[in-house]
């Protein structure tokens, strides 16, 4: 992984959230890169229910300070960053008051999805690709995690497709069993239309259920990983029809060999050779 550059976004890491399948391998894949010579940068939402004292987060003034458009609304971003202890690896948070400031990660405390999780998502697209343009650091890869992170390839493929900055990058989409029950807000595919996307690229979004947020991460990247070794079957039958580069599970105990496999051959040397 020498020098080549990768860009983990994940809606969850640790040690900032509770270890699951999408917050392990979004700190182990990143420390596996770093050990072996890459360069990286991850980001995650800053959740209001991750301690900033205790872990040290602190506001990067240079990046923050812009708006960005959600449903038709200026709404402020702010970067803030940390160190992962024992580990020389940052983590920058994309926050905002009225998204990220309540105490919990994707429901309230009856359980129940935040109304908002759809412009939220958006939110967190938009605020890692315009913070990566701000650092002027072109990946080689983006290694998409999580559904809060699922629209980013929709994002990078099609609203910031002609950027010089990311001319060159290629999409990984790592594909977790951990769906949501229901769908985010009926009206999304309207509140994605103000960023003048084509209807084709909105048609998954008519009904925006966690199936259908995968199926348009899927369409929109160059490359998946299969992050469990059980998932839907409808998803297991689209990732194993594609024409693109696919990895089957691996557990986190040997994972690291043939994640580094996978970006080197699978998929930038066939980047190179186009």
């Amino acid at each position: 992984m020498k020098e080549k550059r990768v860009l983990y976004v994940s809606s969850e890491v640790i040690p900032y959230l509770p270890e699951n399948e999408a917050s392990s391998m979004s700190y182990l894949a990143p420390k596996m890169v770093n050990d072996r010579g890459g360069q990286i940068r991850i980001f995650m939402p800053r959740y209001g229910n991750i301690n900033e004292r205790r872990h040290q987060l602190h506001e990067v003034i240079r990046l923050s300070g812009m708006n960005l458009v959600i449903n038709d609304l200026d709404m402020p971003l702010i970067i803030k960053v940390a160190s992962i202890p024992k580990e020389r690896m940052q983590v920058y948070f994309i926050d905002n008051e009225d998204y990220f400031k309540r105490k919990a990660t994707f429901t309230n405390e009856k359980g129940e999805m935040f109304a908002d999780n759809d412009e939220r998502a958006i939110f967190f697209a938009k605020g890692v690709l315009e913070t990566v343009k701000k650092l002027n650091w072109g990946p080689d890869i983006i290694h998409v995690q999580g559904w809060m992170a699922s629209l980013l390839p929709l994002y990078l493929k099609n609203f910031y497709g002609n950027d010089p900055l990311f001319k060159d990058s290629k999409i990984i989409t790592s594909i977790y069993n951990q769906p949501f029950e229901g769908a985010l807000d009926s009206t999304m595919k309207e509140k994605l239309a103000y960023d003048a996307f084509d209807d084709e690229c909105l048609e998954r979004f008519e009904t925006p259920t966690f199936l259908n947020l995968m199926k348009s991460a899927i369409e929109n990247s160059d490359a998946i990983i299969k992050g469990s070794e059980s998932l839907d079957e409808e998803l297991n039958t689209m990732i194993d029809a594609l024409d693109k580069p696919v990895l089957d599970y691996q557990s986190p105990e040997v994972f690291a060999d043939a994640y580094e496999n996978f970006y080197l051959q699978d998929v930038l040397e066939n980047n190179d050779e186009a």
